[in-house]
């Protein structure tokens, strides 16, 4: 059974499950798809292309799937999805696709604190925390276990490696490599999640294989090609190490600090 408040505006249009808890002036539009077990803070407005998962929470006056900031958007059909058991609190704005891909994201498991920002066609994996006023552009990419500090924004086109931290009130251009420490303006690598990874339960001897790579990448006597080939020549079996690898390879901004 559900419960929606009598204030609440509800499409007859939109797709409910089960046990879902809709609060005063909540609007829920026409195309629009929740899950089970979800809670609709007071005045969210859940726009056309949502599809939301179960047990995700969503506070009051959030903005969830409305039309991105970007002057090509012709109005087409797209989405964003939240997936299950993700947290939304008050003031986060979300914007869906346009034509480019059709969607934007965000993963299982996540927490988007106030008034963070999702822009159109990013994708956010999965137990990502984005915290107060973190400004996520058009086309970036954030992996799992990604941990953004307050009001840092990141520039469209970014990728965020798997179990990287940035430091809150930073600013990212360019691609943030996995499992690092990032710090400073402009930003740089500051050494290995340790902490994270640690409390991963992430073994000694990935940990010391992951800082050697990185010793190499960020080395004043070796460009990025050269650390490369010396990381595939000793490190290269590391299963940690091939995903820094793969991540080097899709890299299209260039990695901070570099």
């Amino acid at each position: 059974m559900n419960t929606i408040h009598p204030t609440a505006i509800v499409s007859s249009k939109a797709e409910l499950g089960n046990n879902i808890t809709i609060l005063p002036y909540a609007i829920i539009e026409d195309n629009v798809v929740i899950g089970d077990d979800c809670t609709i803070g007071p005045g969210a407005v859940i726009y056309n292309g949502a599809r939301i998962g179960n047990r995700v929470r969503i506070h009051q006056s959030a903005s969830i799937a409305n039309i991105p900031q970007d002057l090509k958007f012709g109005n087409e059909e797209s989405l964003f999805i939240i997936d299950d058991d993700t947290t939304i609190r008050e003031f986060v704005t979300l914007h869906r696709g346009t034509k480019d891909t059709g969607f934007s994201r965000i993963g299982k498991n996540c927490l988007l604190m106030a008034y963070a920002h999702v822009a159109h066609d990013s994708v956010i994996g999965n137990n990502c925390i984005l915290s107060n006023g973190v400004q996520i552009a058009g086309h970036v990419t954030i992996e799992d276990y990604v941990i953004i500090g307050g009001l840092t924004p990141i520039h469209q086109f970014c990728i965020i490696g798997q179990h990287a931290m940035i430091g809150g009130g930073f600013r990212a251009v360019q691609d943030v490599p996995p499992y690092i420490l990032a710090a400073n303006e402009p930003l740089e690598y500051k050494g290995l999640n340790l902490v994270g990874l640690r409390r991963r339960g992430f073994l000694l001897s990935d940990i010391e294989a992951l800082k050697k790579a990185y010793g190499y990448i960020y080395s004043h006597s070796l460009n990025v090609s050269q650390a490369k080939e010396k990381i595939v020549n000793e490190l290269g079996d590391n299963a940690l190490v091939k995903n820094v690898l793969e991540f080097l390879g899709k890299s299209k901004r260039g990695l901070i600090g570099k």
